[in-house]
């Protein structure tokens, strides 16, 4: 192994599990078409994930050999590198919310970033870039409903919205309605409408 392959190579090793790395890490090591170079081949021996372009990360050494990284420390490693916000799809989070029993197939996050696919091993995780409605209340409770809403559509959402008001922690249901502005106007009209009803 070259030099430089080592260097790359063990600063992979050295970053937890999802860690990505990108060519511009290295750049005091080498030009760029020497990095791009090292960083391919080391993918082809199976050293490297390419999780996206320009994006790599360490496979795991499990009790059954090395496997891909898990879905959630590459998004975290995601949003920490390059400074995204990235939350479940609509359909995911209506799931988590008890809304619907459909699990979905597809791994789909959204984002403030670009759109693209990761390649995890065999795993394809879709990454779209998402409105900022959609990301407004990031992670917490408040922001699944209103992406949970966003999914169910304007036919479901004020039904599940009654059965949500009912579950839902009081500065989260703030949260919700806190943002209407910024919503689209049929999901801002059923929080209002069930604002009426509290």
């Amino acid at each position: 192994m070259s030099h430089l392959a080592e260097n790359i190579f063990s600063a992979a090793q050295a970053k937890p599990e999802g860690g990505l790395l990108s060519p511009k890490e290295f750049l005091h090591l080498g030009s760029r078409a020497a990095i791009d170079k090292t960083l391919s081949r080391l993918a082809q021996e199976g050293k490297l994930l390419r999780v996206s372009r320009g994006a790599y990360a360490a496979p795991r050494q499990g009790r059954f050999g090395s496997r891909p990284p898990s879905t959630e420390s590459v998004v975290q490693a995601i949003e920490a590198h390059y400074g995204e916000t990235v939350v479940a799809n609509g359909a995911a989070e209506a799931n988590v919310l008890g809304l619907t029993t459909q699990v979905p197939t597809r791994e789909v996050f959204l984002t403030s970033g670009t759109s693209r696919t990761l390649h995890l091993g065999r795993r394809c995780v879709e990454l779209k870039h998402g409105n900022r409605w959609q990301l407004l209340l990031g992670k917490r409770l408040a922001g699944k409903v209103v992406r949970a809403l966003a999914w169910l559509g304007p036919e479901d959402a004020p039904a599940a919205l009654k059965q949500l008001r009912a579950r839902l922690p009081e500065s989260e249901w703030e949260a919700v309605c806190s943002v209407r502005a910024a919503l689209p106007s049929w999901i801002a009209k059923a929080v209002s409408e069930a604002m009426a009803h509290d």
